[in-house]
């Protein structure tokens, strides 16, 4: 507004002078004063400008400075959300993979004890009859030596007490899915 003003003021002299009027000590004056005037209020409007220019600078930089606590906050935030969210993966993972083997364990005992029936006529509900009185007690043998001998009877490599053929008519039927759990079951069998 002020700015306008001086405009006018500088514009009015400059038209009272250009059209042949004598100046005046007084307009001399005016025009000086209004020139003074002028030059103020640059310097002020400059000065006003780098002002609110440094403010605006300052108030970036601040702006800046708490954006990047922000996102580094937001970052930490992310990174601890991510590796809980890993951890309760791992965790869910190893439980999901623990039931799944207990239950398979648990089928293959099922199978195995289902499937044992058929010994148990011989080798007793215990694994600890000698079969027609003459093999060995069964009960107390690892997974892998049972394994090995009922593969070895489904073969027909395999005759201890003359008792190959009786063995091998008996595995024969069996898949290998069902000889790996009556070797589990009977293993549990002490």
């Amino acid at each position: 507004m002020n700015r306008i003003i001086t405009l006018s003021l500088v514009a009015a002299t400059l038209l009272f002078t250009a059209c042949g009027e004598k100046t005046d000590e007084k307009t001399a004056k005016a025009v000086e004063s209004t020139k003074t005037a002028a030059h103020d209020i640059a310097e002020a409007s400059k000065a006003a400008a780098n002002k609110a220019i440094e403010a605006a600078k300052k108030a970036s930089a601040e702006a800046k400075i708490a954006a990047d606590k922000v996102l580094e906050a937001t970052k930490e935030a992310a990174d601890k959300a991510m590796e809980e969210a890993k951890e309760a993966v791992e965790k869910t993972g190893d439980a999901v993979s623990a039931a799944t083997a207990a239950a398979a364990a648990s089928l293959a005992n099922n199978t195995g004890k289902e499937a044992y029936a058929k010994c148990a006529g011989c080798h007793g509900v215990d694994g600890k009859t000698k079969a027609l009185g003459k093999s060995a007690e069964i009960a107390g043998k690892t997974k892998d030596e049972i394994l090995t001998m009922l593969k070895a009877y489904k073969a027909g490599t395999r005759d201890v007490t003359g008792m190959g053929m009786l063995m091998k008519t008996q595995v024969s039927p069996m898949d290998d899915a069902t000889i790996e759990a009556v070797a589990e079951y009977i293993s549990t069998l002490k």
